[in-house]
């Protein structure tokens, strides 16, 4: 699904990462971590084409997708659901939903389909369609924000951080919305800090620290926490 092979970049003459190389199964959910300025979301933002790569290739269903931008990347299937649970402050929940689909502006019907499903899925944003998104809360602008890639019928989806700054039980309310996508046969990378969401939900944990994965292991009862927790520390040898 997707595939990305020694991947450098940064900003300007600034290189912030270092050779990733990894693979994300279609189906899959692949989770890194690290602690903050360790290049997480730089690497989410190349993914999505908002960062060029510097060196290395990224494809998606074996095609060379990096270098064409973000654009590009949205059409190819690849949606980033970027940190700060960003939506329109000033729009309603129901036009934020919308603005997901517009690359698919003239499907009214698939749309009309999309919204009721999205609904089904946030039932409390039903509940608020009518309410300007500034007026959330955390937790209900990170399902808004989740909602709205949804309606661009993503084939890879790109989480930074859904847990960031929500109550311990919103949190929880992701983690199983993250898992119904899942189930559903959604791939996703997610980008975390929150290790104990991440052994929940994903299939293989990687611990990026200082623009490299310092730790790749396959999650399950063989994962040894106690060695992922020293390289998520930085004391951890690759």
């Amino acid at each position: 699904m997707l595939e990305c092979k020694m991947v450098d970049a940064g900003y300007g003459k600034v290189q912030i990462l270092f050779g990733l190389d990894f693979v994300v199964p279609k189906g899959g959910l692949s989770a890194i971590l690290g602690s903050n300025g360790t290049g997480k979301s730089t690497a989410l933002k190349t993914l999505a084409g908002l960062v060029q790569p510097t060196s290395g290739e990224i494809r998606l269903d074996g095609k060379r997708i990096d270098g064409k931008g973000a654009h590009a990347m949205a059409e190819a299937g690849l949606c980033l659901v970027p940190q700060g649970k960003e939506v329109l402050a000033g729009l309603s929940v129901h036009e934020n939903i919308l603005i997901g689909a517009y690359h698919r502006r003239k499907d009214k019907a698939g749309i009309a389909e999309d919204i009721e499903m999205v609904y089904q899925e946030f039932p409390r944003l039903k509940t608020r369609y009518k309410a300007a998104a500034g007026l959330l809360s955390g937790g209900e602008r990170q399902m808004l924000s989740l909602g709205r890639a949804l309606m661009a019928r993503p084939s890879l989806l790109l989480l930074d951080e859904p847990s960031a700054a929500l109550a311990p039980k919103v949190v929880g309310e992701i983690s199983d919305i993250i898992r119904k996508l899942r189930e559903r046969g959604l791939t996703m990378l997610l980008v975390e800090q929150n290790v104990s969401m991440a052994l929940e939900l994903a299939d293989e944990v990687h611990i990026l620290r200082e623009g490299r994965f310092a730790y790749s292991r396959r999650n399950g009862p063989d994962l040894n926490v106690e060695e992922l927790r020293e390289f998520y520390l930085g004391k951890g040898k690759s």
